[in-house]
C-alpha cells in the first residue's frame, strides 16, 4: 500500500523517536541498520523527514537525528507518509486505473472506498509518540526476528 520509502520513513521515524524519548540522537548508520535498509536510501528518506520538519537533524560531534517528545505528541501518521508518499493513496485506484470514479467505477471501488477511509482516519489519528511508545513496551517490533536466536 505504501511506496518501500514510505516504510522505511514510518519505521525510521518510530525508531528515532523511541532514541530521543531517552535523550539519544541517533546517526544514520544506526537508522539504517535498524530499520533494515541500505544506508544511501535511508539517507535519502531522512532528507525528506527532515526537510518537513518531522524529523530534527544535528550535525557535527554529538549530532544525528532526533524528533522532541513534545514534538512526537503532535506529529500524525499522515504527515509522514504526506511527505514521502502525497496524498494519492487517499484518492487512487485500487487496481491502478488512471480513470476510476463514482461515475465510473472500476471493480473494487467501493470496497476499496471504505478502506481508504479506515486508513485515512488510523493516519489522522494516530501520533509518532504512540507507535514509539507501543515500540518501548517491547509488545511491537520494527523489524522480523529470527525465531530460531
Amino acid at each position: 500500500m505504501f511506496s518501500k520509502a514510505c516504510e522505511y520513513g514510518i519505521r525510521a521515524s518510530i525508531f528515532i523517536a523511541t532514541k530521543s524519548s531517552k535523550g539519544i540522537r541517533v546517526g544514520i548508520k544506526d537508522v539504517a541498520k535498524e530499520i533494515d535498509s541500505p544506508e544511501p536510501f535511508t539517507a535519502k528518506i531522512m532528507q525528506i523527514l527532515t526537510k518537513n520538519g518531522i524529523i530534527n537533524s544535528t550535525k557535527g560531534v554529538g549530532g544525528g537525528f532526533e524528533v522532541s517528545p513534545e514534538a512526537a505528541k503532535s506529529i500524525k501518521l499522515i504527515q509522514i507518509v504526506d511527505a514521502i508518499d502525497g496524498n494519492k493513496i487517499y484518492s487512487g485506484c485500487g487496481i491502478g486505473l488512471k480513470e476510476c470514479s463514482e461515475e465510473h467505477p472500476c471493480p473494487v471501488h467501493h470496497e476499496f472506498k471504505k478502506i481508504r477511509g479506515l486508513l485515512l482516519e488510523m493516519l489522522k489519528n494516530t501520533t509518532l509518540e504512540q507507535l514509539a511508545s507501543d515500540v518501548k513496551s517491547g509488545d511491537f517490533f520494527l523489524k522480523a526476528t529470527n525465531a530460531n536466536n
